[in-house]
């Protein structure tokens, strides 16, 4: 299969060059040429299949025609050690729980199966270079990159946040870990962040002197792994016989997740209609109303990882759909939500129901509740394990919700971080010595 451009100047790309490089040349988002379709047979057993052979399978349609299918099933092997439930909220609305990987974040299935493929091309070629990863978080992909690629050899993470702008539990999963993964704390927000990555991916002489590449939903590797939820999702409500008028709900900020969704849609698989969920950050939601897409400076939520100005996968929806407003608008609708609409679902969703949402959760469940008809099902995404934003949780319902094992184990070692300003020349200088 070969990538192309979303801005259309760069050459053509193999799979190996767009996971290894991350960023084409003119700055756009890889696609890939085509989709391959999964076979009927495939929907008409996916509810007997286990995660593991629908994300095999799922992967082999995305790269089976670059590795062999052998290889992409170790891989996955590597990266699945959990399922994902989609726990009943109410009659008609579930929760899919993405939180059961080692950060308790939904990214901890892309972060992981890009650094197996990444370790697998090195491997491959046996050059000896080193590969320096870099990656704009505003929350919970830091950490599941840092995890994802901590100890592999041959690569080092540098993991970019804004000063001040992501949850101390967060924080203390990919500043404490040492060895190959180094934190830097920007003088910023994220959408600064990710602007100095995609900025040292340009200069010509950064690039001359290390191998760079991006493990943020920009990278091909990091966001197509991620439609393997929804799929299960699907067969998991099949199972159950509530899969005919399937409405998924996914909280997004950078919207690699929801892309990768509707990759998967344009596979076949069939689910009715997608919502996605903002929080003040409501570029996408005001692109829907208009048909007009302005990218503005993020502001800061309390649903953090959500706070993103300009929504890199944008470029990808809007490729991937002909460019055309109304074919986008037929398969996604939007919602936007204040800091004040977001606490009051939570308590509503946990007063009504005994459910406990973080606030990205939240989102998802109250776009649900406005928007789902009659006779459909909705899902929507819990993207992280609501202790990770305990302080706000907590003092939203009044709780005192218990920190997982996994978290607690983060929390006991030492920050360990740059504190850099938000100027590239700064950044490029550091990571040139």
């Amino acid at each position: 299969m070969r990538y192309y451009s979303t801005s259309g100047q760069a050459p053509i790309a193999t799979l190996e060059k767009a996971v290894v490089k991350g960023l084409a040349e003119d700055k756009g988002l890889y696609m890939p040429d085509h989709l391959n379709p999964l076979p009927q047979e495939f929907y008409d057993n996916i509810e007997n299949m286990t995660f593991h052979e629908i994300a095999c399978a799922v992967a082999g349609a995305f790269f089976g025609e670059d590795i062999p299918q052998e290889d992409i099933n170790r891989i996955v092997c590597d990266t699945l050690a959990f399922d994902v439930p989609a726990v009943k909220v109410t009659d008609d609305i579930y929760s899919l729980e993405l939180f059961h990987g080692p950060t308790l974040a939904f990214k901890d299935v892309g972060a992981r199966f890009m650094a197996r493929l990444l370790q697998y091309f090195l491997k491959k070629n046996n050059n000896g270079d080193e590969v320096n990863v870099l990656v704009a978080t505003s929350g919970d992909t830091g950490s599941a990159v840092a995890n994802g690629f901590l100890g592999v050899d041959g690569i080092h993470v540098y993991v970019l946040y804004p000063k001040g702008k992501v949850s101390p539990i967060q924080e203390c999963q990919f500043t404490t870990l040492g060895q190959n993964i180094t934190a830097i704390e920007v003088d910023g927000v994220f959408d600064d962040c990710q602007a100095l990555v995609k900025n040292a991916f340009m200069d010509e002489e950064l690039n001359a002197a290390m191998k760079l590449t991006s493990a943020n939903s920009i990278n091909v590797a990091r966001f197509l792994p991620q439609s393997f939820y929804y799929f299960y999702a699907y067969a998991q409500l099949k199972k159950l016989g509530k899969a005919d008028n399937m409405v998924v709900c996914v909280p997004s900020g950078n919207f690699g997740n929801i892309c990768s969704a509707l990759f998967g849609k344009k596979m076949g698989l069939p689910i009715k209609r997608f919502i996605a969920a903002n929080n003040a950050n409501d570029i996408f939601f005001k692109y829907l109303q208009t048909g007009e897409y302005e990218p503005k400076a993020s502001v800061q939520t309390i649903a953090n990882a959500m706070d993103v100005g300009a929504p890199s996968n944008f470029a990808r929806i809007y490729d991937l759909y002909g460019k055309s407003h109304e074919a986008i608008c037929a398969d996604i609708s939007g919602a936007t939500y204040s800091d004040e609409q977001i606490a009051e679902a939570m308590k509503a969703c946990f007063k009504e129901t005994g459910y406990v949402c973080d606030p990205h959760g939240a989102c998802g469940y109250q776009a649900l509740k406005e928007g789902l008809k009659d006779g459909e099902t909705g899902v929507f995404l819990e993207t992280a394990h609501p202790a990770k934003f305990k302080s706000v949780v907590d003092g939203i319902l009044e709780s005192d919700i218990e920190i997982p094992a996994k978290l607690q184990a983060f929390m006991q070692g030492t920050k360990q971080s740059v504190e850099m300003a938000n100027d590239f020349e700064a950044f490029k200088q550091f990571l040139m010595k």
